[in-house]
């Protein structure tokens, strides 16, 4: 019997990355430049790599954002391309819930992305929201010294949002881009569907 595998793909953050899993091998590839028209080569390439084919991927997880209004639109519906015929199973992941998983303790993370200058998205105890860099910063303050923050580059670089980390004596995780295997792990808590919309929170973000 042939190996199943698991696809996901991360198109709301800067470029395209995209992992195929099994049981037994895993395949990654991020490209920074990747746009919408290039998914498919970079499915090919993990397909060729893991010598197998299309009909052999059972499951598919997409990032539904916030992130790329663009990137989003054509990762959510490339995803669902490849579930429509019933052959595959569709699960969709926020990003911020899916970049958690990149931190030791998950449950006691934020995370922070950038989403415009001096706005930024922010999970917190399962909660997204958009807030302005003054907001951010009281949210930070009423976190536990224990807490871990999972930063883009944009939030390490973020002067004031560093200085208070170091007040509040938390410590700081930058997110990697090309991370996304951890991500495997959303597959056991959610639900398929093959109706995935994008979540904007605001429809904003800008990679800058």
């Amino acid at each position: 019997m042939a190996e199943t595998y698991d696809l996901i793909l991360d198109s709301s953050r800067l470029g395209i990355a995209m992992g195929l899993y099994s049981n037994a091998e895993n395949y990654e590839i991020y490209d920074h430049e990747a746009r919408g028209e290039s998914v498919n080569r970079l499915l090919d390439t993990l397909l060729l790599q893991a010598s197998t084919s299309l009909e052999n991927i059972h499951r598919v997880m997409v990032t539904l954002g916030p992130g790329s209004f663009t990137g989003l639109r054509n990762g959510i519906a490339y995803a669902q391309g490849l579930c429509f015929s019933g052959k595959r199973e569709l699960y969709g992941v926020s990003t911020l819930q899916a970049l958690s998983a990149q931190a030791k303790n998950p449950a006691e993370s934020l995370v922070i992305i950038k989403a415009r200058p001096e706005h930024w998205y922010l999970r917190k105890q399962g909660e997204e929201s958009f807030l302005s860099t003054t907001e951010l910063l009281k949210k930070l303050s009423e976190a536990p010294q224990s807490t871990t923050i999972l930063g883009d580059l944009h939030a390490q670089t973020q002067t004031e949002i560093q200085n208070k980390i170091s007040q509040q004596q938390q410590h700081f995780e930058l997110i990697e881009d090309k991370n996304i295997s951890k991500f495997r792990v959303f597959f056991d808590t959610l639900v398929p569907s093959l109706v995935q919309e994008a979540n904007y929170i605001q429809a904003s973000y800008a990679q800058i």
